[in-house]
């Protein structure tokens, strides 16, 4: 009887269902501290799709800002933009947040929230960020930051759906197609 449990055991582990089951980023209580110094609580967007993109002011692709504005415009019903500002890719954020608000609504004319600056990488990453990345926490695929304007896409359950390196335009139909 005994060998007959472990071999059990081992057949579930081997062949049941995986150990990492898909989780949704409401089950994490996640609360953003965005740039004007107020707190976002993700479970208020439950029902929406969201787009996390980690933004910087002096990058090749801060044009993107442009995009991802008008996304946040035309899918208002159904989506919300969220920038997070980052630092730690050769040093293209460098701004205070009230010098990042004004860059961002002077020459874009931003209106999704923006957090306050954040890491997405590394030891000290954001807890939001840990979750984007990493396959044991959000049970779907684990990626790495590489750049700017990198995109995590989330269900209106909450699930991670996938990433996007910061080559993928807003307006790409790898992103409108999973919207729509």
């Amino acid at each position: 009887m005994k060998n007959f449990i472990i071999m059990l055991t081992l057949f579930s582990c081997l062949f049941g269902k995986s150990q990492t089951e898909a989780k949704s980023i409401y089950s994490e209580s996640f609360k953003l501290k965005m740039i004007d110094g107020s707190d976002l609580d993700l479970s208020t967007l439950k029902g929406k799709y969201i787009l996390f993109v980690n933004v910087a002011s002096e990058c090749g692709f801060t044009p993107q800002y442009q995009g991802l504005q008008k996304l946040s415009e035309d899918y208002k019903e159904n989506l919300v933009v969220i920038g997070v500002p980052c630092n730690q890719f050769g040093g293209q954020e460098p701004g205070s947040a009230e010098e990042i608000q004004q860059f961002c609504s002077s020459k874009f004319h931003v209106t999704f929230p923006m957090s306050e600056k954040a890491e997405v990488k590394g030891s000290s990453k954001h807890p939001l960020y840990a979750w984007l990345t990493s396959q044991e926490k959000n049970g779907v695929s684990s990626s790495s930051v590489k750049w700017n304007f990198q995109k995590y896409l989330i269900n209106p359950e909450g699930m991670l759906v996938d990433y996007f390196y910061s080559t993928t335009k807003p307006n790409s139909s790898k992103i409108l197609d999973l919207i729509k």
